[in-house]
């Protein structure tokens, strides 16, 4: 059942259309892109072992070339549109070379801060560079027509992005199970010996980056034909940090589990977003827990469990049923906590208080009025702590464990001379 399982979601997807409505189909579009930018990502994390702070410049770069050829096409170019997200995956490509030459002279933290700096560099260039990337504003051009296909609605850029998403993630996958897929990953594991077998590790390491980048690219390419616009707020740290936290959720070990880290969190602030202005904090509440709780992410605990049962093993159900009702309960406590003092910290709510002449307003959270100063209200949010705090009883000493040895996997080659 698990060999098939990736043609059943395959053909879910080509489905899809028929099943949801036109906003969950947009947000489905964000997913994949999501999803493709974040395996991109973890060929250079999870198979190189080398952690970027700064992939955003190669989605951003992708989308801006993207552009950049869809104008061109606008004035005349015969380029063909279905490759136009391979022009922004060329694009990454080549900055990948340039810049994963410098960077990969460097491991561990000093890698990780040039990237950093790459990043800035090429965010101020964009900046300065009206006349070609349009500056705070951007650039923008019209999805062009191919053949019969007009590609103007949305279930078409659907399917296109569908398309090449499959591509690139089947790509990936053949690169993985490849020769130089093992080569690289012996590079993670044990450098100085690939190193003895003559291999140029340096020279390995900046073609998996540029590889990295240029799907990376391809990410950008198919937002900017999306949205059919692009500036400089793609290039910005925010797009870095976002794919590093859709890949720890997901699980950089496992390896369509970035893809589920980037589908929980792009959904996640899909609908979130519009249910309260603190999504962002929750979001990284829950980066947070699986750091302390699942360092292998999401899809390493589903692997982990799929190996218990097929070694012959019970999983630990009331264990686990436990705890997940206490972690249920600490994060009912906690959006509570977090929307009254959200609340009451707002000006508009004294200036209701004001005109009511209500001292306390009661403040709306799961669908009840709660009174901030009321004993009600403070017994729940300790009781909700408390019992939560008590189901999950045991799980600190495993917490910490799993965060040394993610924060060590992070900083695992820091200690080595620059």
């Amino acid at each position: 059942m698990v060999r098939f399982a990736p043609v059943l979601v395959i053909l879910l997807l080509l489905g899809l259309p028929r099943l949801v409505d036109m906003a969950f189909l947009n947000a489905m579009v964000l997913v994949l892109i999501a999803a493709l930018y974040a395996m991109g990502y973890n060929l250079l994390w999870g198979q190189a072992g080398l952690i970027s702070f700064g992939h955003a410049t190669y989605f951003a770069f992708g989308a801006s070339c993207t552009i950049l050829m869809m104008q061109a096409i606008e004035k005349g170019s015969s380029f063909p549109t279905p490759l136009l997200p391979l022009a922004g995956g060329v694009a990454g490509f080549l900055l990948g070379l340039v810049a994963g030459w410098f960077a990969t002279i460097r491991t561990g933290v000093y890698f990780a801060m040039i990237t950093v700096a790459i990043t800035e560099l090429v965010r101020a260039i964009v900046q300065r560079w009206d006349s070609l990337f349009g500056g705070e504003a951007g650039i923008a051009a019209g999805r062009p027509a191919w053949g019969p296909f007009g590609l103007q609605k949305l279930v078409d850029v659907y399917y296109f992005t569908l398309v090449w998403v499959v591509l690139g993630v089947a790509f990936l996958w053949f690169l993985q199970r490849s020769p130089l897929g093992l080569v690289i990953r012996g590079v993670r594991e044990q450098e100085e010996r690939v190193s003895f077998l003559g291999y140029d590790t340096h020279a390995l390491k900046t073609l998996v980056f540029a590889i990295s980048a240029g799907i990376s690219g391809v990410a950008g390419g198919l937002l900017a034909f999306t949205n059919e616009s692009t500036n400089v707020t793609l290039y910005e740290g925010a797009y870095s940090s976002t794919v590093l936290v859709n890949t720890v959720i997901g699980g950089a070990g496992v390896f369509l589990g970035p893809a589920v880290g980037a589908a929980l969190t792009t959904l996640f602030g899909y609908y979130v977003a519009n249910m309260t202005v603190y999504w962002l904090l929750y979001m990284g509440l829950l980066f947070v827990v699986i750091v302390l709780y699942a360092p292998r992410g999401l899809s390493g605990l589903a692997v982990e469990a799929m190996q218990t049962l097929r070694a012959g093993k019970r999983l630990a159900f009331p264990l686990i049923l436990r705890r997940g009702i206490g972690a249920v309960l600490l994060a009912a406590g906690t959006i509570l906590l977090v929307e009254i003092i959200g609340a009451i910290v707002a000006p508009v709510y004294w200036a209701t208080a004001k005109s009511t002449g209500v001292a306390w307003p009661a403040v709306t959270v799961f669908g009840l009025a709660w009174t901030p100063a009321a004993p009600l209200t403070m017994a729940t949010i300790a009781g909700l702590f408390g019992l939560g705090s008590l189901l999950l009883r045991g799980a600190a000493g495993p917490a910490r464990r799993n965060a040394a040895a993610l924060i060590g996997r992070l900083t695992g080659r820091a200690g080595r001379a620059p």
